[in-house]
């Protein structure tokens, strides 16, 4: 019934209990998770998770992790798109893009990566999966100059015009735990306003948690948890439901929709192995 267009179900927070949240995610209804990689060392986990548990996954080195990537990871990267493009779970080129938030980081670097990896999609014809912050112009510079099949700009935090300049390249525009917020009024308006084929649910998880998971500052001090699973997107998909006056049905059937058109070989996956992106 629900795809997780964004999982990061590799990362060690989920270490002691990964199968007891795949079993959650499913028994909420969130029959289909796309795991995107962050740099080369992590291609073989999520590529092993994808096949282990009959899901989706995409390749690509991140913004934030090119400081420690080598250029030869992006030869890496090729091969294996070569490898295995006849793999029905691997789906898109990602997670890839720019971050300009995060202080310190090398922006040329960041395009370099970026650049090439558009590169590649483009020559194997995927999808990909961005990471956007504060950077989307720069983004949607890259995109003009090399064409991919479309994609999705993950965790969208853009202008209503930066949206729609994604939306006429063919993307999809993916809205999480921030949904969620009251207080997250340009993310809300977006998701009321954009076009409905437009929007994919997304949890980031284990980041961007939602408002009921949310901590302050001295409770994470003191221990607490804010760690987001994929469980938590038909909550998420609330919000969702709320802002546009859609029934949770339909919230489901249209992001479904929007999701498998964003990132065609699910649908593929879903032929290959019998795993149901609806449910």
């Amino acid at each position: 019934m629900w795809i997780d267009s964004h999982c990061h179900l590799d990362a060690p927070e989920f270490e002691p209990d990964r199968e007891a949240v795949v079993a959650r995610a499913r028994a909420a209804g969130v029959t289909q998770l796309v795991l995107p990689a962050v740099a080369a060392s992590n291609f073989e986990t999520v590529r092993a998770l994808a096949h282990q548990h009959g899901l989706a996954y995409a390749l690509g080195i991140h913004p934030l992790y090119v400081m420690q990537a080598q250029d030869q990871d992006l030869a890496l990267l090729d091969d294996w798109l070569t490898q295995y493009r006849t793999d029905p779970h691997l789906v898109a080129v990602g997670e890839i893009g720019l971050d300009f938030f995060v202080p310190g980081l090398d922006a040329q670097r960041q395009q370099h990566f970026y650049i090439e990896q558009l590169k590649l999609a483009r020559r194997h014809g995927l999808p990909v999966i961005l990471h956007v912050r504060r950077s989307a112009d720069q983004l949607l510079a890259g995109l003009r100059r090399l064409a991919v099949p479309g994609g999705i700009a993950h965790a969208f935090n853009g202008s209503a015009q930066q949206a729609q300049a994604f939306v006429d390249l063919g993307f999809k525009l993916g809205f999480g735990g921030t949904l969620t917020f009251e207080r997250s009024l340009q993310i809300r308006r977006l998701a009321a306003g954009l076009p409905e084929a437009a929007l994919v649910l997304e949890t980031d998880a284990p980041d961007i948690p939602p408002h009921w998971l949310y901590k302050t500052a001295a409770e994470r001090a003191a221990g607490a948890s804010m760690r987001n699973e994929p469980a938590e997107l038909p909550r998420i998909a609330e919000s969702l439901a709320d802002l546009r006056g859609w029934t949770l049905a339909q919230t489901a059937a249209l992001c479904t929709a929007n999701t498998l058109a964003a990132l065609p070989g699910l649908q593929r996956l879903r032929g290959a192995t019998g795993v149901s992106g609806t449910g």
